[in-house]
């Protein structure tokens, strides 16, 4: 992100003409290291957005934003009670530094003084400092006595500016010109490390748009032009950059809205990114769990797959009884279960009688019975459990969107895989509805969960047709035909539909489709679980789905 020097100059010129004259209506601290002015400026109310964050630093309008803690911190009450109400009379940046200053008049029922707000824009040395007369009133990050610094930063003392860089500065044009005389290999690379509020990505773009000519005047008329085009680089579909004067991406008008939708994007996607690691640790961790008891019960099976033997033998001892006596540690009989009449070996107790040898597989193949008969129900349990975590893994696995995987979260807070937060936020949005397309004229839905897998099905009229990835966990996907024929290209768009949201892999996964009314849920069962019958099958490209309303 280049916020460099040249990029503030220019944010600064829209700053200044959007807020001189302003006033700040409310402040807000949302995370550690960012703020939020409310300011109305005579055409409306606009969110200004400070943040002093190594990785979103900046000064840019912003819509909506990360919720306010219940308990303002103290920097956040230090500025509310200096600045509420306060009067912008300017925006601007001292020098050629990575620094905007916000000129303010406050004004009490018994003072009237001017305060300067300073963003300093600077990487992981980011910082804000409110000032009055030069005297620091109070910062966002402050240094202590006990630092070795060369910049003091505190309540009470003088406001110093930072370092500059030991390199030239670009409004010094002798300066400018001595430097840039002879050949220069990487010109970028060279600007960059020399020439003072350079990013890397702004040294490239004025190396790249030098044509020949007086080299120090081109880079000077590069930096202090006015000219902007703001945009938006993206690779892979990702925000990665913004830029205030380039040729690629996204265009925007202002370079505010620009920043405004880099952060956004950015913020967004690493609020997916955090949801669908939780997500997926939570339905990982329950997995293993499942798996786990499952072990176990068929570890207990194993332990009693031969209660039928202990029968047999139990009614071998009982038939022999005549022939037995105490102390033998065994004795061979004929097997009549088997129809074959072979001999068979039967261990004995010598320390029990014969009949006590008998009651004793008796007892024991009466113990495995009951514990077979208490597994089996438990064990197809724990198989549906694991087949629910597995359509709910393969869910969150395809969710590429942010409401993709609240609406998976919000399933996991019914089935009870998430604990509900202790104090619920108010909602301030509709819950999330189907995936929606339209396609060949015929309107296509596409859960984004089980329970609107389910509400789907619910939904649908009889003569509607339902696709599902075949022997995959996939999305439920209907196709509104209104029992009409549905044209070939709309089959394959649903079929890619359930494909893409599955846990297969290829380029060519079965999908089952037939009306809905041959599909059924069964009672009791897990949301999403549906039986199907009179289905036939198509093949679904994951890569055919691309055009969503």
């Amino acid at each position: 992100m280049p916020q460099d020097a040249f990029t503030l100059r220019l944010v600064a010129k829209e700053l200044n003409a959007a807020l001189s004259g302003g006033k700040i209506n409310r402040i807000n601290q949302p995370s550690r290291e960012e703020l939020s002015l409310i300011i109305y400026t005579g055409k409306g109310t606009v969110k200004l957005v400070l943040s002093a964050n190594a990785a979103t630093c900046g000064a840019y309008f912003c819509g909506e934003g990360e919720e306010n803690p219940l308990v303002a911190p103290a920097f956040c009450m230090l500025l509310r009670k200096h600045l509420q109400g306060a009067e912008i009379l300017g925006v601007d940046t001292p020098g050629f530094e990575r620094i905007l200053r916000f000129r303010l008049m406050c004004r009490t029922e018994f003072t009237v003084s001017e305060r300067v707000l300073i963003a300093e824009i600077m990487g992981k040395y980011s910082n804000l400092i409110l000032t009055e007369n030069g005297v620091i009133l109070g910062a966002l990050k402050t240094t202590s006595l006990d630092e070795q610094t060369k910049r003091v930063i505190f309540a009470g003392v003088k406001y110093l500016p930072p370092i500059p860089q030991d390199k030239v500065d670009p409004s010094d044009m002798g300066a400018l010109s001595a430097l840039l005389q002879g050949e220069i290999a990487d010109m970028g690379r060279f600007l960059f490390m020399n020439v003072r509020g350079l990013a890397p990505t702004t040294a490239e773009d004025i190396a790249k748009t030098y044509r020949g000519g007086d080299l120090a005047r081109h880079v000077h008329d590069y930096i202090f032009s006015d000219e902007i085009s703001p945009r938006v680089v993206e690779r892979d579909g990702a925000a990665v950059d913004f830029t205030a004067r380039g040729t690629e991406g996204i265009p925007y008008p202002t370079l505010s809205e620009a920043q405004s939708a880099f952060y956004e994007r950015n913020r967004a996607e690493k609020r997916t990114l955090a949801l669908s690691r939780k997500l997926l640790s939570t339905l990982r961790n329950a997995k293993k769990k499942q798996e786990k008891q499952l072990a176990q019960i068929l570890e207990k099976q194993l332990a009693s797959a031969d209660a039928e033997q202990n029968r047999m033998r139990g009614d071998l001892v009982t038939a022999n009884l005549y022939a037995l006596t105490r102390g033998m540690k065994g004795f061979e009989a004929e097997n009549w279960f088997s129809g074959t009449g072979e001999k068979v070996a039967v261990p004995l107790d010598p320390r029990l009688a014969p009949s006590e040898n008998a009651q004793a597989y008796y007892k024991k193949y009466r113990k495995q019975k009951r514990t077979l008969e208490a597994l089996a129900p438990r064990e197809k349990e724990t198989k549906e459990e694991l087949s629910y975590l597995d359509s709910l893994l393969a869910l969150t696995e395809s969710a590429k969107e942010e409401e993709d995987l609240k609406s998976i979260e919000e399933e996991l807070y019914s089935a009870g895989l998430l604990e509900q937060p202790a104090v619920k936020k108010k909602k301030t949005v509709q819950p999330v509805g189907f995936r929606t397309y339209e396609i060949g004229g015929m309107r296509i839905y596409a859960g984004r969960n089980n329970l609107q897998n389910d509400a789907l099905v619910r939904q649908s009229a009889p003569e509607d047709i339902w696709l599902h990835a075949q022997r995959y966990h996939s999305c439920h996907v209907v196709i509104k035909s209104g029992g009409k024929e549905v044209p070939e290209d709309v089959l394959a768009f649903a079929a890619g539909l359930c494909a893409l949201h599955s846990d297969a892999h290829g380029e060519k996964i079965p999908v089952d489709y037939c009306p809905v009314k041959f599909v059924k849920k069964p009672p009791k069962s897990k949301a999403g679980f549906v039986i199907y019958s009179n289905f036939r099958t198509t093949l679904g490209d994951p890569a055919a789905p691309r055009l969503p309303l």
